[in-house]
């Protein structure tokens, strides 16, 4: 057993360590969502199983908050509410349930954070493309080989990994990176 346990460490630490390849673009989608939060915008995460769960994570470390006493910050999970969830399914179809959302809440300026393991995910994409024709700013969190999202978003965070453990535990590394970033750049006390 502990021979696969140090495998599984040893893969999770080499994923991990390819995020320093990205640091100048977790700078700037950290940039982008400070700027929307200062200027009074808020900040929408959609993703399906573990990555909204990470959706989730990241948007209540804003609302909440992640090490700092600060004020809260706009920031809502589009995977929260069962009830939108369900009627959009049912009256639109699942591939609608984030864009649908995205269209009756989100405002230019506001920023989406799309996460999905193999960037193929046609919900999570329609989303951003509703985002973007809204006048949002757009990022994504991808891996593998970015899938279509990559080519949708303004800044894209694609992790170097075929694992979608190992993708789905450095994106919610970056997420903590993102809050850490929005905390240290806005004065929130």
């Amino acid at each position: 057993m502990s021979s696969r346990i140090q495998r599984y460490l040893d893969q999770h630490l080499a994923t991990v360590a390819t995020l320093h390849e990205q640091i100048e673009t977790i700078e700037r989608a950290t940039a982008m969502c400070a700027a929307a939060l200062g200027q009074g915008r808020k900040i929408l995460l959609c993703g399906n199983g573990g990555s909204a769960a990470d959706a989730q994570h990241i948007a209540a470390e804003l609302v909440g908050r992640f090490v700092g006493e600060r004020r809260s910050l706009p920031a809502l999970a589009l995977t929260t509410d069962s009830s939108a969830l369900t009627a959009i399914a049912n009256d639109y179809g699942y591939d609608s349930v984030f864009e649908r959302q995205v269209e009756g809440l989100a405002q230019a300026g506001d920023i989406l954070i799309a996460i999905s393991t193999s960037g193929n995910s046609e919900n999570v994409n329609r989303a951003c493309r509703k985002a973007a024709s809204l006048g949002c700013g757009t990022i994504g969190l991808t891996g593998k080989t970015g899938g279509e999202l990559k080519t949708l978003v303004d800044e894209s965070l694609v992790v170097s990994s075929e694992v979608t453990a190992h993708i789905q535990e450095c994106h919610i590394v970056v997420g903590h990176l993102l809050c850490d970033g929005i905390e240290a750049s806005l004065d929130l006390v």
